[in-house]
């Protein structure tokens, strides 16, 4: 669905995007990570339109952004960072606004919107002054515009800035709800939304392609071999005794605890799963485990490994194939 081709933008002297090759798939969600300054909003906008590249090749859909602009912006519903609202027009009359834009038909208008009104939960206030409305509302607004049209690719900037806990899981519940017949590409600070929702997650550092894979993959590959962790009612001595009674793992490290217990870390050979064995070796010397865990790394140590430090990271082989304070915003969608 889009292809970055040697992808390169240089403002003056200043490298923003350094020749980034990337090809984004439909049928995915895609969460969009950096540091701040790391090139994520300038590559976001120019595969939207809103900037040239300096270098290189943006393919949407099939059609060069550069040589078939109007095709390839057809294909493209984009949210900013800041939601490109009219305060003096009211939901309706803005989206309307839009559609008009966006050359939807006259006579399907009228259902698009009533749609994408009711999809971003605008229903009771469509009749408002944007200027009116609270930042949360006014970001559904922007949401709404994106939509509108149902192009095939929605590109989403920080899409539950502002938003409420409440309004937050209804924008990831309509991202979902969006996958299932766009491509879906956001970005965000908060590295427990990508989590939660993207199926690829695209790292970029000094606008340089660092990782292209699942959450779960990049973990597996930061980590390494998966390591367990045991508290066990049992003294040092015998715990390691006991484990050394189990193939297919490694101690790496035994704690006495101040309650008689042993904390142990213990790495697990790759595809291997001697949980059941560590049961029963400890269940036959009637020494109670009393917790066993899997240790993975977190979205948040992938994201620091591979972004911390002044250079670029080292790459991350690519796959086969803290945000701002939320606004208060009034239940019904009223002033700040």
């Amino acid at each position: 669905m889009i292809e970055l081709r040697n992808l390169v933008k240089r403002y003056g002297s200043h490298l923003a995007v350094d020749h980034l090759n990337l090809t984004i798939e439909e049928g995915k969600i895609y969460g969009f990570l950096g540091p701040n300054g790391a090139g994520k909003s300038t590559t976001m906008n120019m595969m939207t339109g809103y900037l040239s590249p300096t270098e290189g090749e943006i393919i949407i859909n099939g059609h060069d952004i550069l040589e078939e602009p109007e095709e390839a912006k057809k294909c493209i519903g984009y949210l900013p960072e800041q939601p490109p609202v009219y305060m003096d027009m009211t939901v309706t009359e803005y989206l309307n606004f839009c559609a008009g834009l966006k050359n939807v038909p006259k006579d399907k208008r009228g259902a698009q919107i009533e749609s994408v009104i009711h999809m971003t939960r605008l229903d009771g206030v469509e009749g408002r002054l944007i200027h009116n409305l609270s930042k949360g509302y006014r970001q559904r607004v922007g949401l709404a515009q994106a939509i509108l049209g149902f192009p095939p690719i929605i590109i989403l900037d920080e899409p539950t800035v502002g938003l409420d806990p409440k309004q937050i899981i209804e924008i990831r519940d309509l991202i979902r709800q969006l996958s299932d017949k766009h491509l879906v590409i956001l970005s965000s600070h908060i590295l427990s939304e990508v989590q939660e929702i993207c199926d690829q997650i695209i790292i970029i550092s000094h606008g340089k392609l660092i990782a292209n894979d699942s959450a779960d993959h990049l973990e597996a590959h930061l980590r390494g071999s998966a390591v367990l962790r045991l508290v066990l009612q049992a003294d040092a001595e015998d715990t390691e005794d006991l484990l050394n009674l189990v193939s297919d793992i490694t101690i790496q490290q035994l704690t006495e605890n101040d309650d008689d217990t042993t904390t142990a870390l213990v790495e697990m050979e790759p595809g291997t799963d001697p949980r059941a064995d560590i049961f029963f070796a400890f269940a036959r010397a009637k020494k109670p485990i009393l917790e066993m865990t899997i240790q993975t790394a977190s979205l948040e140590e992938v994201f620091l490994e591979l972004t911390e430090g002044d250079s670029a990271a080292p790459a991350v082989p690519e796959a086969d194939t803290a945000a701002p304070e939320p606004e208060e915003t009034s239940e019904e969608g009223g002033t700040d």
